[in-house]
């Protein structure tokens, strides 16, 4: 009996750190916007009518040696505490390798967005760094923000002075000025992603009617043996049956536009053939999109921006 038990008990054991392994977020180191700017590694990119000043990662990492030994020495922190790391290097070699073999020149979305579509990182790990000398000593200071993708809001935080060194190898000097505070850095990764794990994905969709379409959101149809309006159908019966316990906030309701914010989605759902993926609002926005042409006969056209927001537009 006890050799059954201690069996169970070992089994238990392993599917139970199994289970923290796999739910532990994936994270994608990056210089912060403020060490990029301050250094020169900026490029310009219209957004609309705006013009607006970017990151540019690429230039980063192929004229500082620096910024690659402090990506790999955070990522080799974060790796020795069991999260799983996407590499910045690698996501943008992928993005250059679909630009060259597509061909895409009708692209209207920013470089950050498009690497954050591509890597699909839970949080974005943003780390910026200043030597200061004194006589023949350097020390480091540091900040690392944990960024949520899907928000864009900081989730975690940390940031200090390393002690004086005779080194001149900025990654060691950044590994020892973060060592001391990684642990409670990493908490408040888990704490947010533990959250999202319960609740939910955060993020906002928007549905539109075109200005070409003969539809309206006011307008009537027959679905569940009742009379509703299109946006009373979306609002009060697909968003509740397709959120995380129903939460969201729907901010703007009119007969062209349906605004939802706080919107909460599962972390995985159903591929339509049986079979479960990992989740993200371009998918769970297509599931809206195939409900209203399957039920009604609506076509809509879907678009990301960035990782946590869609817009479905009624044709």
């Amino acid at each position: 009996m006890k050799s059954i038990l201690w069996t169970l008990a070992l089994i238990q054991a392993i599917i139970i750190e199994s289970y923290g392994q796999a739910k532990k977020p994936t994270i994608m180191v990056v210089p912060s916007d403020d060490w990029c700017i301050s250094n020169g590694y900026v490029s310009k990119f219209i957004d609309g009518e705006e013009l607006l000043t970017i990151p540019d990662y690429s230039k980063a990492l192929s004229e500082n040696s620096d910024l690659n030994n402090v990506i790999s020495k955070i990522g080799e922190l974060m790796s020795e505490r069991d999260f799983p790391l996407i590499d910045l290097k690698a996501q943008l070699d992928k993005i250059s390798k679909d630009k060259a073999r597509t061909n895409m020149k009708g692209v209207k979305k920013s470089p950050i967005d498009l690497l954050n579509e591509m890597a699909k990182a839970d949080i974005v790990l943003k780390v910026f760094w200043r030597i200061n000398s004194l006589g023949p000593q350097k020390n480091v200071e540091f900040r690392l923000q944990g960024i949520d993708s899907y928000t864009a809001m900081q989730i975690a935080a940390s940031s200090g002075v390393g002690h004086q060194s005779y080194t001149n190898e900025v990654a060691i000097l950044i590994k020892e000025a973060v060592i001391s505070n990684i642990d409670l850095f990493n908490e408040q990764l888990m704490t947010h992603f533990e959250d999202i794990l319960a609740n939910g994905r955060i993020g906002q969709m928007v549905l539109l009617v075109s200005e070409t379409s003969d539809l309206s959101l006011n307008q009537n149809y027959s679905f569940k043996n009742k009379e509703a309006s299109l946006k009373e159908i979306i609002s009060k019966y697909w968003m509740p049956r397709n959120t995380e316990k129903g939460r969201f906030n729907l901010d703007e309701n009119s007969e062209n536009i349906l605004k939802f914010s706080q919107v909460r989605i599962s972390l995985y759902g159903d591929d339509g053939w049986g079979g479960t993926i990992a989740y993200d609002f371009a998918a769970w926005g297509e599931n809206l999109k195939h409900f209203l042409k399957n039920e009604f006969n609506i076509d809509c056209s879907l678009e990301t921006k960035g990782l946590g927001e869609v817009e479905i537009t009624i044709l």
